[in-house]
């Protein structure tokens, strides 16, 4: 068995970047974007002939998406591409509801008290970057491009909240909330008003409106509570409990 689609080649390996991790990086990104479908099996010599590596390093990136929950070790039979769990999304969509709540009111407050700062200029020229980035991905269709612009956009406002240590927990509590979040895009075509709501995100926080960027933060993430049973009715054999 071979795996459809191929994966992409390794990117030159960067510093202090091991081999596994950017194995691991590689293989999380076609499943959060669905490249590699819920329920699919993978193998660790089909991965380390497509990606022309040793075993090892593909063996590590496996432990640490097992680790993450997106693949589960089915004893004699391999390894298998988590379905979604509607459980995990719930429970990821509420922690990232609360850290990100405070982490926006934290980056609101930081543009009121020094909104000439050298940081929050660089973090605005960043933010109108993205944005303009995610324009032209919705103009051309790329979810998957769209949904890793969504979350640079989100990072930069953590980074300006100045609370590094949310990023990581962030980042690895999204994997089965981002796989729904990828499959509402591109079934309810939602790009354009998750644009319209950036910018007014971003107006809130450049205006130092701790309260205005709240109230706009929760209907932004919240969305997908009213997205997901249609998904589940669509694509029944992509989710579980």
């Amino acid at each position: 068995m071979s795996l459809t689609p191929p994966l992409p080649p390794l990117k030159p390996q960067e510093q202090r970047k091991s081999l596994g991790d950017q194995i691991y990086e590689t293989v999380r990104e076609q499943i959060v974007s669905m490249k590699l479908e819920p329920g699919g099996m993978i193998y660790e010599n089909e991965l380390a002939e497509a990606l022309n590596v040793s075993r090892t390093p593909v063996r590590e990136a496996i432990r640490l998406l097992v680790s993450e929950q997106l693949l589960d070790v089915l004893p004699q039979r391999g390894t298998r591409i988590a379905l979604i769990s509607e459980r995990k999304v719930n429970e990821a969509r509420f922690i990232r509801e609360q850290l990100e709540l405070g982490a926006f009111r934290l980056a609101a407050a930081r543009w009121r008290e020094e909104p000439n700062g050298a940081a929050l200029q660089a973090a605005n020229a960043a933010l109108e970057h993205v944005m303009q980035q995610q324009r032209a991905a919705s103009d051309s269709g790329d979810a998957a491009l769209f949904l890793q612009l969504d979350e640079s956009f989100h990072r930069i406002i953590l980074e300006t909240a100045g609370n590094a240590s949310l990023l990581q927990v962030v980042y690895h509590m999204r994997g089965h909330l981002n796989r729904a979040r990828y499959l509402a895009m591109k079934q309810f075509g939602q790009t354009p008003r998750v644009i319209e709501e950036h910018q007014q995100l971003l107006d809130a926080l450049r205006q130092g409106d701790e309260q205005l960027a709240a109230m706009l933060l929760q209907p932004h993430i919240g969305k997908l509570d009213h997205e997901l049973p249609e998904l589940r009715r669509l694509f029944p054999h992509y989710f579980t409990d």
